[in-house]
């Protein structure tokens, strides 16, 4: 009987051990579960940031899937502006360029919370920051940055990609088929010139989109447009894109207005003489000049001589492209200017290192060439001549033969 007992009394120990310890580990799973789910921030996600506005006021709008509480961490003075969005993951982040006011962003995980950092491009004060909750046919929250322009220089170094600046196949990872930015002329505040129908700044705009997606079509290039809606983007801006993305091509375009309605036809126009002497002197003036091209830094004088050879491959270089893109939009039967291949000191036209040239599709002035950018099937026949001006000019640069005879700088083709 006590020998029964004794079992009995051990047999039952062992099951209220075995059962303390399932309690044990199920209690340990949910504290481990739980305190995983405050630190990944399972509330919410960011989905995406957006920006609107120009280089005077920028909006900033990131879109959640979860209600948010906003910190502002950093507030511009370093060149930065950094926002912590309570319980909210960043998943595997988000990064890119950003507009107006906005270099670039990125989104990052800090803890509980999801980290927003906005490189400048300038000075900034917020004006204001809130949430908006789903409502009026949009589903998920909005948390809002409006920053405003205080007129002082960011502190902020963007270190640019690297550059060669005897051939235009880039130092860069990953695909290495030629960046080709687009910059539609004008836009937001600055429409540009006015024809009977239209505006310059949605003509180009429009022109653009057509050029992106032909160029695209292709699977040939990468393509960046330096503005895909009606905003503003200031002359410098437009350059700044196009070398920090380390572009290979630079095309801006526009729509050419004149006194005289008869005159009419496209024409190109690529950087003067007195325009390369500009863009020497722009450059030299900073203090960090010879680090955005990517010079020794050593010697003044041997950094200057390697900038003018530099900026003299580059105004070869627009003028073999110019002068084949004159060629392939004359095949398509567009209207051209008699004196097609023009030149001039252009503020989009000055980055030393990027082949740029501005392309006058026709005179919104005119009425037939107003009536010819305003047609769909024209303006994409068009953009499909500059396709294959870009095509043409790329093959070029691949065989010495046909690239030996670049025009010099200044020429015309």
């Amino acid at each position: 009987m006590r020998a029964t007992l004794k079992f009995d009394l051990a047999r039952w120990g062992a099951k209220e051990w075995a059962m303390t310890a399932l309690a044990l580990v199920v209690l340990c799973t949910l504290l481990l579960t739980a305190t995983r789910g405050l630190a990944l921030g399972a509330d919410g996600d960011v989905l995406r940031v957006r920006f609107g506005g120009d280089a005077q006021r920028t909006r900033v709008v990131i879109d959640l899937d979860a209600s948010t509480r906003g910190t502002l961490v950093e507030a511009g003075g370093s060149g930065q502006l950094v926002v912590d969005l309570d319980n909210i993951r960043a998943g595997r982040g988000q990064s890119g360029p950003g507009m107006g006011l906005v270099r670039t962003y990125r989104v990052a995980q800090a803890g509980s919370r999801s980290r927003i950092e906005l490189a400048l491009a300038s000075g900034v004060e917020v004006e204001r920051r809130f949430l908006l909750s789903p409502g009026d046919g949009v589903e998920h929250y909005r948390y809002v940055i409006d920053l405003k322009a205080t007129g002082e220089a960011s502190t902020a170094m963007a270190t640019p990609p690297p550059r060669g600046a005897a051939t235009p196949a880039r130092g860069r990872r990953g695909d290495q088929r030629p960046l080709i930015v687009i910059d539609p002329g004008h836009g937001g505040r600055d429409p540009g010139a006015s024809g009977q129908q239209s505006r310059e700044s949605a003509i180009t705009l429009a022109a653009g989109l057509a050029l992106k997606a032909e160029l695209e079509r292709t699977g040939r290039y990468r393509v960046l447009m330096t503005r895909s809606t009606d905003v503003y983007v200031g002359l410098p801006r437009r350059v700044e894109i196009a070398r920090e993305a380390g572009a290979d091509l630079f095309i801006s375009l526009h729509a050419d207005a004149g006194a005289d309605p008869a005159t009419r036809g496209a024409s190109v126009y690529t950087l003067s003489e007195q325009g390369a002497g500009r863009a020497v002197r722009e450059f030299t003036v900073r203090d960090d000049w010879h680090r955005e091209l990517h010079l020794p830094g050593q010697d003044p004088s041997v950094d200057r001589i390697l900038l003018d050879m530099t900026q003299r491959s580059t105004q070869n270089r627009s003028a073999w492209f110019a002068r084949s893109l004159l060629g392939e939009i004359e095949r398509t039967g567009h209207p051209m200017l008699r004196r097609s291949h023009r030149d001039a000191g252009l503020a989009v036209l000055l980055a030393p290192d990027v082949p740029a040239v501005l392309l006058e599709m026709g005179f919104v002035t005119n009425p037939e060439d107003e009536r010819i950018l305003l047609d769909e099937r024209r303006r994409r026949d068009l953009m499909r001549g500059v396709v294959a001006g870009i095509d043409a000019y790329f093959q070029a640069l691949q065989s010495p033969t046909r690239y030996a005879g670049t025009p010099q700088a200044g020429g015309t083709p």
